[in-house]
């Protein structure tokens, strides 16, 4: 995919300050921390489209990003996050859900895992939620340089353990040597256009 511009369109929180159902969507979910950010920038070639944070927890909103004039990438709120105020933690799930259940535009969600960290409740919620709405779900396991190789399988081998997700439908991504960016985008564009594929 080459991107040729990629701007952020708006931040919101409930279906009326989304922006028009005009374009097709892919969303990106995970827990904080989980190199979020850091996929979506890679992607789209641009250091800091998304802001990447040392603090989890910092993106409290939805927000929208035109790619190419074509389609647009979501990311939604990190979750889990323990230092979130209460207040904060509480609104993350409504929000959430009532974007994937009332998202017309929306033709699948980049599903993320940071390969150190297996899957908790919180994951297994959205898990269901995504399966509950019928949303098309590209899981991707994120941050795989900073483990070795031989760690590798036994770290995935949990996370599809939890999410009883197959192994062929993990998809592995580094943001530091790009691995996995391109298969990435083959998910992504197979997800925009379902008759092609």
């Amino acid at each position: 995919m080459k991107i040729s511009s990629a701007e952020f369109i708006k931040s919101a929180t409930r279906p009326g300050n989304y922006p028009p159902n005009v374009l097709p969507e892919i969303a990106f979910a995970g827990r904080s921390n989980v190199g979020k950010s850091s996929l979506i920038n890679v992607l789209v070639n641009r250091k800091s489209l998304v802001r990447t944070s040392s603090t989890p927890g910092r993106t409290q909103l939805i927000n929208f990003f035109d790619i190419n004039g074509c389609f647009s990438l979501v990311d939604l709120p990190g979750y889990g996050y323990a230092k979130v105020p209460l207040a904060v933690k509480k609104a993350w799930g409504p929000m959430i859900r009532t974007y994937l259940e009332v998202r017309e535009s929306l033709h699948g969600v980049i599903f993320i895992f940071d390969i150190r960290r297996v899957p908790r409740e919180e994951d297994i919620r959205m898990l269901d939620w995504l399966e509950e709405f019928g949303v098309p779900t590209i899981p991707v396991i994120t941050k795989i340089d900073k483990v070795n190789r031989s760690q590798r399988e036994k770290q995935i081998k949990q996370i599809v353990a939890e999410t009883g997700l197959p192994r062929d439908a993990f998809t592995l991504f580094s943001a530091l040597t790009k691995e996995g960016a391109e298969e990435v985008w083959e998910l992504i564009e197979a997800a925009l256009d379902p008759e092609d594929g």
